[in-house]
């Protein structure tokens, strides 16, 4: 039988993956003396083995929890269900990465009509007692027994309106009453059962109750978003109860040890009297900056200021720490690595190394590559305010500038968002059953919350746009309208928030994007320095080219051709040549394409210099470039002077059934060969031309896509070589330059070795690779792959994170074999998950040169490249 349950002080930090983020640094604080809550944590193994035992709890796991259960009562000197005096527990999950408000925590278990009567007479607060109880049950009533929340907060609120009260806390104790008579009279409406009575069953029902969150719709959709596996499970922490509101000389908070948004030291947090954590979190109840505990509670917070300082210290970054309060002592319910903005996190990380907590290496992986993102977010432009209407303001809560349509519910920004339009979810505050809302929107406001709020805390881990706590705005979700003063807005109405300011403007304002300089420079110019794999960006244009150096990148690793013959000038070119069967017609067509497709080369090889360019040819199907409809045939007819039936037969003699997998790479070369000598010549002229001009010594490599045989290869690398030699004999001057191949069959992989005996350079075209491996049509298989991820049959989209198992077994094997024809050859990877870290990271194992990636994940790239080197490192040192 092994251990799947340990008290606190039988863990440390080091068992994060068993004891879950939260439960290994509780015992880790219990270790180092602080002020814990005594409890047990349930591990992320019997997690797993609840899922694997058709759900139930096994026999000798139930044991070892209340055996657990015995030593906390021998701690506490309480005891669990005791009249007298009572044992409550709180119930939190704890998964091994923070999921914050993922998953569902059950508080003052242990409460039923006997245990309330002790736990008043115990505390001499009767009201405290009934507050604790009422909200016991209502958090066992929707977590446990799934009855909506929004039962019981009808209750509450019609309870609160029937005395003519605010909030909660200004309820007497015979309303309290009154509301947990209601609360189980909705439990055995909505059951058929009584409200359990039991607190060994409460316990084991809540136990299992946080192991089903695990696999909540929100949950999963958060692991979904943070490429966090569902393999993990979740912990369950037990932890003995202290009580934030027993009255004015109590409360609850949540802080940073430095501030979240934009890195600046201090303690930065929220607290409120006479609370439990709840109330902060869920945005009930609008906080105080905790700065006024100095005044409220002056030897408290001067201890807190003390291991808050210790905490940072002992984990080496900056902590979300959760606390509470109980009769003027301070008791800490856990500390966390914490979420913050890209912008803190690149301050925090340039400020902690050079106050010698952290070493450069170290700080590099403090900064989320994904969340770098966030840094490239626009700003309002400052002269197009001056004539914007500004509507109320709130706090501050994640950076950006965006504008959208009003939306009221996450169902309805998710509908607006799959129909294209941007809009922002707005909301009296906002709960985990949003995120999906809060995911499709372009920013979320709310009436209500704080900095530590549910919709603070996400938006900023998620990098959105977010103002909450704009408490003139008046938000009627039933009505779909806000208020203002004298405005009304509905979902008609756009609006506009600056994350930065806190600002709300009506109407939509013109953005510009920001400067990428000092401590971000700082931050990417480690990374650079540590970093062994190259990063290339994706450019199809200078325009392109011109951001992927502005981004750091060190090269094109994919130009695609195509998209320069379908614009509007060249594509009826294009289309004349692929209809006619006359030769002369189509080498005609070809010369008036060379000059654009020359063009087109040199403006990007000026912008690039001397970094290297890596040019595809053509890789287009013949469908993608003909028309499809009569309007559009009957013009083109017109201009070729080709009856209309004629022209419409030739193009039905072209339609294929499957085009991705018909006349398309090399294939089109092969049956057009002058399309390749064509783009042949304009490469090597564009280059030749630079290098008398300007003295620019260009070293073109030539790409060619699609191949499956060697022998593919070598017929349009024969075309490709003679057209070089024509052209250098012509202008009578040689250059360096290199062909290769996109390897994006699985064919091409299998064969790598014969392939490498004439191609001079691989790139793995991962997106054709990932289709042709799977066998799913990465344009049509999306709703397929959303139900295998909502099954669990797909941790991740393939099409988003390299396929280790399958497609990178290909690429690794292909890298392998081409290597033993070309021990040095260059070879890297150019396909749609290439500006995923997680690609990123298993570029750098497989060994490749370089990872090619779109020109604003080029940052993500370059840091996430250095951190694979820094886990490296520590693997190895393990």
């Amino acid at each position: 039988m092994g251990k799947f349950v340990y008290s606190f002080n039988e863990g440390s930090k080091d068992m994060r993956n068993l004891l879950g983020g939260k439960g290994a640094n509780l015992a880790e604080m219990i270790q180092i003396g602080l002020p814990v809550p005594f409890g047990f944590t349930v591990t992320t193994e019997a997690c797993n083995r609840y899922y694997n035992e058709e759900c139930e709890i096994a026999e000798d796991i139930i044991e070892q929890i209340f055996e657990k259960l015995s030593e906390l009562e021998n701690v506490t000197d309480k005891i669990f269900g005791d009249v007298s005096n009572p044992l409550l527990v709180s119930v939190r999950s704890g998964s091994v990465f923070s999921m914050p408000g993922m998953m569902d925590t059950i508080l003052n278990l242990g409460l039923n009509d006997e245990t309330v009567v002790g736990l008043a007479e115990l505390s001499k607060n009767e009201r405290f007692a009934y507050d604790s109880y009422r909200r016991f049950i209502q958090m066992f009533g929707n977590i446990v027994l799934e009855i909506p929340k929004s039962k019981f907060e009808e209750i509450i609120n019609g309870k609160r309106q029937e005395r003519n009260c605010q909030f909660n806390l200004d309820l007497k104790t015979e309303d309290l009453r009154e509301v947990i008579k209601l609360y189980k009279e909705l439990i055995k409406n909505e059951t058929g059962r009584e409200f359990t009575q039991d607190p060994k069953k409460q316990l084991m029902q809540a136990v299992m109750a946080v192991f089903r969150s695990w696999n909540n719709e929100r949950a999963v959709l958060y692991r979904q978003l943070n490429n966090i596996s569902s393999s993990l499970g979740t912990a369950v922490n037990v932890q003995s109860m202290v009580f934030g509101n027993m009255g004015d000389n109590s409360g609850t908070g949540v802080a940073f040890t430095r501030n979240p948004i934009n890195g600046e030291p201090g303690i930065f947090g929220e607290f409120l009297i006479n609370a439990q954590g709840e109330d902060v979190v869920s945005g009930i109840r609008t906080p105080q900056p905790i700065s006024e505990m100095a005044e409220l509670f002056p030897d408290v917070y001067k201890e807190f200021l003390r291991i808050s300082k210790l905490l940072e210290e002992h984990f080496s970054d900056m902590q979300n720490i959760e606390f509470t309060v109980e009769k003027n002592k301070l008791f800490l319910l856990q500390s966390r690595n914490a979420k913050r903005t890209a912008e803190a996190a690149v301050k925090i990380a340039v400020d902690m190394e050079q106050e010698g907590l952290i070493d450069k290496k170290t700080a590099v992986t403090k900064l989320e590559p994904r969340q770098i993102s966030q840094l490239l977010h626009p700003r309002f432009e400052g002269e197009d305010l001056k004539n914007t209407q500004r509507l109320t303001s709130g706090l501050p809560a994640s950076p950006g500038a965006v504008t959208g349509r009003i939306c009221f519910s996450a169902q309805a920004a998710q509908l607006a968002s799959s129909n294209g339009e941007k809009v922002i979810l707005t909301r009296v505050e906002t709960s985990p059953e949003d995120l999906a809302g809060m995911v499709a929107a372009e920013g979320i406001l709310t009436a209500r919350g704080g900095m530590t709020s549910h919709a603070a805390v996400v938006a900023r881990s998620m990098g959105r746009c977010c103002i909450v706590g704009c408490s003139e705005m008046k938000v009627d979700e039933l009505k779909k309208t806000i208020t203002i003063g004298n405005i009304v807005l509905t979902e008609e109405d756009c609006i506009s928030l600056d994350g930065n300011t806190g600002m709300v403007y009506k109407g939509e304002v013109k953005t510009v994007t920001p400067e990428l300089s000092g401590n971000f420079g700082i931050i990417m110019k480690w990374a650079d320095e540590i970093r062994t794999l190259k990063i290339r960006a994706n450019a199809d244009n200078y325009q392109e080219a011109r951001s992927a150096v502005h981004f750091g990148a060190e090269g094109i690793g994919l130009c695609r051709t195509e998209q320069m013959f379908l614009k509007e000038n060249r594509i009826y070119i294009i289309r004349r040549m692929l209809l006619t069967d006359n030769e002369d017609k189509i080498r005609e067509a070809l010369l008036q394409l060379l000059p654009f497709q020359k063009k087109e080369f040199k403006a990007i090889y000026e912008v690039m210099q001397d970094r290297p360019v890596t040019i595809r040819l053509l890789d287009l199907s013949f469908h993608e470039f003909l028309p499809n409809t009569t309007e559009e045939i009957q013009r083109l007819s017109d201009q070729m002077n080709v009856p209309y039936e004629k022209l419409n037969k030739r193009i039905e003699e072209l339609h294929e059934l499957n085009p991705m997998m018909g006349y398309r790479g090399c294939r089109l070369a092969v049956t057009y060969p002058d399309i390749a000598a064509m783009q042949t010549e304009a490469i090597i002229l564009a280059a030749i031309e630079l290098k008398r001009e300007k003295n620019l010594e260009i070293s073109p490599e030539i790409m060619i896509p699609m191949i499956a045989l060697e022998k593919e290869f070598t017929f349009i690398k024969k075309i490709v070589v003679d057209t070089i030699d024509r052209c250098f004999k012509k202008e009578n001057i040689t250059l360096n330059y290199s062909v290769g191949t996109m390897i994006e069959v699985p064919r091409a992989a299998l064969t790598a070795d014969e392939i490498a005996q004439e191609a001079e350079f691989f790139s793995f075209g991962t997106n054709d690779l990932t289709q042709m491996t799977f066998g799913f049509s990465r344009s049509d298989s999306l709703k397929i792959i959303q139900e295998y991820r909502q099954k669990m049959i797909f941790e991740n989209n393939p099409f988003e994170t390299i396929d280790k198992n399958g497609v990178g077994k290909l690429i690794n094997m292909a890298a392998e074999l081409g290597r033993t024809v070309r021990p040095n050859m260059k070879m890297g990877i150019c396909g749609e998950q290439a500006g995923n870290p997680e690609t990123v990271e298993f570029c750098h194992s497989t060994g490749l040169n370089y990872i090619s990636c779109s020109p604003y994940r080029v940052p993500v790239a370059r840091l996430a490249a250095a951190q694979a080197v820094v886990k490296e490192m520590d693997n190895n040192h393990l």
